[in-house]
């Protein structure tokens, strides 16, 4: 459910970003919205595949996560 929310806060903030750009590069609302609608549209998507991705890629992370583990480098003081 999170990430549904999430996922659906952010094309929204896309997307008034994005209509925004548009218009300020065209000075046509009519191209604006038709810009700024239909690219996050993708955006979105596009995202959603990226974090799922993300999560489904990095198992080591979230072991250590879980752990309260993080990998340390060579030489690095310990707290």
């Amino acid at each position: 459910m999170r990430f549904a929310m999430k996922t659906a806060s952010w094309s929204v903030t896309h997307m008034i970003v994005a209509i925004a750009v548009a218009y300020a590069l065209t000075q046509n609302w009519r191209a604006a919205l038709a810009v700024g609608l239909i690219e996050p549209i993708f955006q979105t998507i596009a995202f959603a595949v990226h974090e799922r991705a993300w999560m489904k890629f990095a198992p080591a992370r979230t072991q250590e996560a879980r752990e309260g583990t993080t990998p340390r480098l060579a030489g690095s003081a310990r707290a």
